[in-house]
Order: structure tokens, then C-alpha cells, then sequence
């Protein structure tokens, strides 16, 4: 397997309005293989990101293998920055259909 991105994103954890992920499992990608998961806080992946950080979604398929999702962005609307795998204007985090943990 080439490898994908810097890191993986798993599974999310939102806000109680359910608007803004608080909270991401990240995996390291290796290049054949993703690494053990590890917690991270939203904020931090916004600033790697934009340090040049590359992170995709990643999904588990019925082989129990991950397969590659959307990369994920950083975009601003309104003045405050958000994840997405889609540039638009909507005020909310949305990394696809991501399992919450």
C-alpha cells in the first residue's frame, strides 16, 4: 500500500450540539500499514493541517481492511475554522459518516 496521508481519522467525537468535533482518532499511516490510535483534540489537528500535516478519513471495510476516505481540509467560515472533506459554507465539522467514539 502507498501510503495515503501524514494520518488517518478513524472515528470523531462531537460537541453535545453535535455541530463540532471535539475530538478525532488519528492513526499514523506507514505506508503498508496504519499504526495504534491515539486521541487528538480538534484544535490540534486544525494547526497541523495547516502546517502542512496531511490527514484523510479512513474507513474500515467487511474485511476488516481500511480503506481511504476524503482528505480532510481546514476551512473558515464566519470566522471560525472547521474540518471538512468538503470546501462549503456551512457552520459545522463534517468529516463524512465517520463511527463516533
Amino acid at each position: 500500500m502507498n501510503k495515503w496521508a501524514d494520518y488517518g481519522i478513524s472515528e470523531v467525537r462531537y460537541d453535545s450540539d453535535h455541530t463540532h468535533i471535539t475530538m478525532v482518532r488519528v492513526r499514523p499511516d506507514n505506508g503498508d500499514e496504519f499504526g495504534p490510535s491515539e486521541d487528538r483534540r480538534r484544535e490540534d489537528v486544525v494547526d497541523e493541517i495547516k502546517k502542512g500535516t496531511s490527514y484523510i478519513t479512513i474507513i474500515k471495510n467487511e474485511k476488516g481492511d481500511w480503506t481511504k476516505g476524503q482528505a480532510v481540509i481546514v476551512v473558515e467560515v464566519n470566522g471560525v475554522e472547521y474540518i471538512k472533506t468538503v470546501d462549503n459554507d456551512t457552520e459545522s465539522d463534517n468529516l463524512e459518516e465517520l463511527p463516533e467514539f
